[in-house]
């Protein structure tokens, strides 16, 4: 069971998550707060494995809420559920440490899934790449990756881990690892969560 702590200042918002989650086997809710104050108390608590953080909150934002999350307790994961797609957000929700990135209009299963992911060591996005508030003039240029490498991509993008890519390709672990390292030689970077923020601002991730 995962325990996850969700703020957000609509009370409706935090009613229709309780009841979207409500049964579920898989995680539950341990906090429900309205701004960044509340959460940070409940944080202290009682820890929650992840942390589902609005953006748009009435004290402080959720991007810098997430900062204060990992610097005080970063055992906490943290993954933003927003309304805002544009790209400017999700990266400066990585930047802050988030693990995750997921819109309102996600489904039970997205948000369970990501949520699950997140907790398994990896990232998720589920967010738009064609966003009319994306402008594409602002893209760094984007290196040249064979078909195999945008695969593996995508995959770790969506938060698998690499045994996980490894099956869903049918290739082997030591394989996908290569491929990983390639990437992160190719995009210049030092971990996985550098490596999805460029792939994001250059467009790479489906």
């Amino acid at each position: 069971m995962i325990n996850i702590l969700i703020v957000d200042d609509h009370p409706l918002i935090l009613e229709g998550l309780q009841n979207l989650l409500e049964g579920n086997n898989e995680v539950k809710i341990l906090h429900t707060c309205s701004n960044a104050i509340e959460a940070m108390a409940a944080i202290k608590e009682e820890l929650p494995d992840v942390a589902l953080l609005d953006i748009n909150l009435p004290d402080i934002n959720g991007i810098e809420l997430c900062k204060k999350i990992k610097e005080e307790f970063p055992g906490v994961l943290t993954v933003a559920l927003t309304t805002f797609s544009e790209r400017s957000y999700i990266n400066k929700m990585i930047e802050a440490g988030a693990s995750g990135y997921l819109l309102k209009s996600s489904t039970k299963d997205e948000i369970v899934n990501g949520v699950k992911q997140v907790y398994n060591g990896g990232m998720y996005l589920n967010v738009p790449t064609n966003s009319s508030s994306i402008h594409l003039d602002e893209r760094p240029p984007a290196p040249m990756l064979t078909p195999r490498e945008k695969e593996v991509l995508n995959l770790i993008a969506k938060g698998f881990t690499n045994p996980q890519i490894a099956e869903k390709l049918f290739v082997s672990v030591l394989t996908v690892n290569s491929h990983r390292k390639n990437l992160l030689g190719k995009f210049e970077v030092s971990n996985t969560a550098k490596l999805i923020k460029l792939a994001v601002e250059m467009g790479l991730v489906d």
